[in-house]
């Protein structure tokens, strides 16, 4: 597969005159209803369905998201690997297309309106598009660090494409064809506080310590390429499992830290970007390796495979 091109570089295949391609946009939820009428409202514009899976919310999200007339479908929570696997496995999807929008994710009224045109022109060797997320943090675009432009493949081909199984950083990769680029906003704006993100990425770093320790002992069989995501996932997924995670612990969120706050210019988003790459850029990352060391801590005495899913199991109550 080569990687993604610019949607105006791609060779365009002529649109059927008044064909426009059916979008299902699959939403995760859990306790979102601050976000999902938003996520909702931004994707009405070019999808035939909003579906959205819920972990059995406290709050209103499912009510919300059913008067705006989403199809909502219940599920136990895992991961969102699980959780998104179970939208594309057991949920009947029909549309031709499927984008995967979180519920803090909007998709802005430029990339909307350009969605369906720019799907009814694609050739039949292109099973996917990749977007430019934006950061919104604080108030302020975090346009530095590394930060932006990030490209993830979102909108795929139904069938063609698929979530990695991974407990954390999970991708969508393409089965077969290829991926070009579509401009336009895409944006990561949660409204959640400081505490709010604190609590999340301390359940993150222990699902990441997970991925490393399964990169290292070869726990669940299921790593695999990032062929079709754009070359830009895959070399951050070279970085991290074949140089960071094979630092001497702690030097590693020291040293990312300082790429991104200062190399990678970091340092220019103000007030807003030096909380958030501090938190986000060292603070997380070295909860990481901290979570790493700990869970290996409780692996010393098993002699196999079982006994380590059987003791991080015990160590984490996740559901591995």
């Amino acid at each position: 597969m080569t990687g993604p091109v610019s949607l105006a570089q791609a060779d365009v295949a002529v649109a059927r005159p008044g064909y426009l391609p059916g979008v299902t946009t699959v939403i995760l939820t859990l306790d979102e209803e601050r976000h999902i009428a938003r996520a909702i409202a931004s994707a009405r514009a070019f999808s035939r369905e909003v579906l959205v899976i819920d972990s059995f919310s406290s709050d209103r999200t499912a009510e919300i998201a059913r008067g705006l007339g989403a199809r909502v479908v219940q599920n136990a929570w895992v991961n969102y690997a699980r959780q998104f696997r179970f939208a594309l496995e057991q949920c009947d999807i029909r549309t031709e297309w499927i984008l995967r929008l979180d519920a803090d994710e909007l998709i802005g009224d430029d990339l909307a309106a350009r969605i369906p045109s720019a799907l009814s022109g694609l050739p039949a060797d292109v099973s996917g598009v990749i977007l430019n997320r934006r950061l919104m943090f604080m108030g302020r675009w975090i346009r530095h660090g590394g930060r932006y432009p990030l490209h993830l493949l979102r909108l795929w081909r139904n069938g063609l494409g698929e979530v990695e199984d991974r407990w954390m950083d999970e991708h969508v990769r393409l089965k077969t064809g290829r991926a070009v680029r579509l401009d336009g906003v895409f944006a990561d704006a949660c409204e959640r506080d400081i505490a709010f993100l604190v609590a999340k990425h301390n359940g993150y770093a222990t699902r990441e310590a997970i991925d490393v320790l399964d990169c290292k002992y070869g726990l669940f069989g299921q790593r695999g390429s990032l062929d079709g995501s754009g070359g830009q996932a895959r070399f951050r997924r070279f970085c991290k499992e074949r140089i960071y995670n094979r630092l001497p612990f702690g030097v590693g969120p020291l040293a990312y830290f300082l790429y991104r706050y200062v190399i990678q210019l970091g340092l220019l988003d103000g007030r807003a970007g030096l909380v958030y790459h501090v938190l986000q850029g060292f603070w997380y990352r070295f909860l990481v390796d901290v979570r790493v060391w700990e869970l290996e801590r409780a692996l010393a005495a098993c002699a196999s495979r079982d006994e380590r899913i059987a003791a991080l199991r015990a160590a984490t109550g996740l559901k591995l």
